[in-house]
């Protein structure tokens, strides 16, 4: 593939969602693959609703996964781009105005239907003359601007679904202008994936009617067709669509939640593939096995569980530079030993804090506990001195597996799981663990 251009374009009117990050990591993934460009576009056309709080929330929620864009572009400061198109359209009879009330497109919708027709457009506002749009106007009247399709059928290669074609007449002459002169989404994006040099518009698979419509517009107004990918969306584990405004797994709440990036982008990029979904630990290696071809017609269902699961496993193999910046005072030798008792990256730190600082023991047997504590190597302490340690307990009071080891793991740590205590044991220190045999919390 030629070196692409892609975009993702949210629209700055509530938080990205797992569903949207999937988007603009297939986008992203396409433009570095091929050696391309990957836009971050803020669709921000409905002023009531966009808000800056918002587009700086897209903006870190991308930033944090990883995903830079190579440039920025918003809507908002376009508007004199989408009146050129609209008068070069209305000006070569592709775009007219219309007057009806919803009430009234409504009404005819229903006639249609009464009739056993498609709820098509019928396209009276063409049939007005002069005089009756100037008094329709005179009315109070202002116009909306639908796009007059054409008779040819309309067909295209989607990368994902494959051959689609789409038959004239049954599908209404799109309204690009609203009344007001406010653009559609419809008109807004071809003007921009035209001006842009967008060649790849990867998008969910609701666009697919839509794409016809936009390929004719694009060619109306003199721009090259890009590729298509329309895929599809993901799904709660319940079979729901996921949302911005209903709750559905926030990037942001999910960063909060100890989340790795790198673990969730792993997971985002696999789901709904032929490929594995396992950990990866760079974006590289997620764009290397990227391929359309690998996609499911079937939307895949998001499982929150599935994350967290995945984000554990991320951690238990995962180098300390990445996570490095979340554990301030520890070093990576203290990381490689406690990593495969994480599910989050903090609780590495809660590791350091149950050997370094006060606890509370836990005595099953405070006179085995007593005897253990007697039988305590000299400093200095290393890795062996465990073995040493648990050897000489062994011999002496006759205990072996978990009725040897289980008491000592509670009195050291006040737990009964946790990472190797060979390991734990010199960073604890003699000291303390005298201390923690007593009773005390050391």
């Amino acid at each position: 593939m030629s070196p692409a251009v892609t975009r993702f374009a949210p629209s700055p009117t509530g938080r990205l969602h797992v569903g949207n990050i999937r988007a603009a990591l297939m986008n992203w993934m396409v433009a570095r693959q091929t050696g391309g460009s990957f836009i971050l576009r803020l669709d921000d056309t409905d002023a009531e609703r966009s808000t800056d709080a918002f587009a700086d929330g897209i903006r870190a929620d991308m930033a944090w996964l990883g995903l830079e864009w190579d440039r920025e572009e918003r809507q908002s400061e376009r508007f004199s781009r989408y009146e050129a198109a609209r008068a070069a359209m209305a000006a070569s009879g592709r775009l007219y105005p219309c007057y009806e009330t919803p009430q009234e497109l409504k009404t005819q919708r229903n006639l249609h239907r009464a009739k056993g027709l498609p709820p098509v457009y019928d396209r009276s506002a063409l049939k007005l003359s002069d005089a009756e749009r100037t008094g329709l106007e005179s009315e109070g009247r202002e116009p909306h601007w639908r796009f007059r399709l054409g008779e040819e059928v309309v067909a295209f290669d989607d990368l994902i679904r494959g051959p689609v074609s789409f038959e004239p007449g049954h599908v209404s002459d799109p309204v690009l202008v609203r009344a007001g002169g406010i653009p559609t989404y419809t008109l807004a994006s071809v003007v921009d994936d035209m001006e842009m040099g967008v060649t790849l518009v990867v998008r969910g698979e609701d666009h697919v009617a839509n794409t016809a419509v936009q390929i004719e517009l694009m060619r109306a107004l003199g721009g090259d067709v890009p590729g298509y990918a329309n895929h599809p969306f993901l799904t709660s584990a319940s079979g729901d669509g996921l949302s911005k405004r209903k709750g559905g797994a926030a990037i942001a709440d999910l960063r909060d939640q100890g989340i790795e990036p790198l673990a969730l982008t792993s997971y985002l990029a696999r789901i709904g593939t032929s490929h594995p979904i396992e950990p990866l630990y760079a974006l590289a290696d997620m764009t290397a096995g990227f391929s359309f071809e690998t996609i499911s017609r079937n939307p895949p269902r998001y499982d929150p569980d599935e994350v967290f699961a995945l984000n554990a496993k991320w951690l238990h193999g995962a180098p300390f530079v990445l996570v490095a910046d979340q554990l301030p005072g520890l070093d990576a030798g203290f990381w490689e030993i406690v990593r495969g008792n994480v599910e989050r990256a903090t609780d590495a730190l809660e590791w350091w804090r149950i050997c370094r600082e006060p606890i509370e023991p836990v005595i099953s047997d405070p006179d085995f506990a007593i005897e253990a504590a007697n039988l305590l190597p000299d400093d200095p302490w290393d890795a062996t001195t465990w073995k040493t340690w648990t050897q000489a307990v062994k011999e002496t009071t006759g205990r072996k597996g978990r009725e040897l080891f289980m008491p000592l793991r509670q009195a050291l740590t006040g737990l009964d799981h946790g990472p190797e205590l060979a390991a734990l044991l010199p960073i604890i220190g003699r000291e303390r663990v005298l201390a923690r045999l007593g009773g005390q919390s050391g």
